[in-house]
């Protein structure tokens, strides 16, 4: 089966879903609000009959219903070594909390890898779902998002609205 596209709805705008007969491969803010290649506008969530699609659009709900802290269908999204290592090590940081760039950088044993780990976390294409959001500046500045700064904001707000005892991590 090819990739199929899918739109979710969600709080902070409209994500398009792409899945393969395996693993989602990526969820992506869809800022144009556009069906790729049609230049057709999407106003509503495009019902989807892929497995996956339906699955990842259902943990979705959950997650901003306030339900589910982290996310058990199968994703996967192609990148070199280093940024597959900062990106599983994203998947560490718990629900409701925050590490800087630097801490993030000894997580992974390269101290002086904090820029390519900030270029590694704004390529993630698993949005939400691989908590690149949960990345925040040493002084605590909520910096680069490549879902906006506002995003960011909002999703970290909302999971300090479900998450006991939030503490920040550096």
């Amino acid at each position: 089966m090819p990739i199929q596209i899918s739109f979710f709805q969600s709080p902070v705008g409209l994500l398009e879903i792409k899945a393969g007969d395996e693993y989602i491969y990526s969820v992506l803010f869809n800022t144009t609000l556009k069906k790729p290649g049609t230049g057709i506008n999407i106003e509503a969530k495009e019902e989807s009959n892929h497995p996956l699609s339906m699955e990842c659009e259902r943990q979705l709900k959950e997650y901003f219903d306030g339900v589910r802290t982290a996310f058990a269908f199968p994703f996967q999204q192609s990148g070199s070594v280093f940024q597959q290592q900062v990106w599983a090590e994203l998947l560490n940081i718990p629900f409701g909390r925050t590490i800087s760039y630097m801490e993030l950088s000894k997580r992974i044993k390269n101290i002086k890898a904090i820029r390519a780990v900030g270029t590694a976390n704004g390529s993630n294409a698993l949005s939400i779902i691989v908590p690149c959001h949960r990345v925040i500046g040493s002084n605590g500045d909520l910096t680069g998002y490549s879902g906006d700064v506002w995003r960011k904001k909002w999703l970290l707000d909302h999971e300090g609205k479900f998450a006991n005892g939030v503490q920040t991590l550096f």
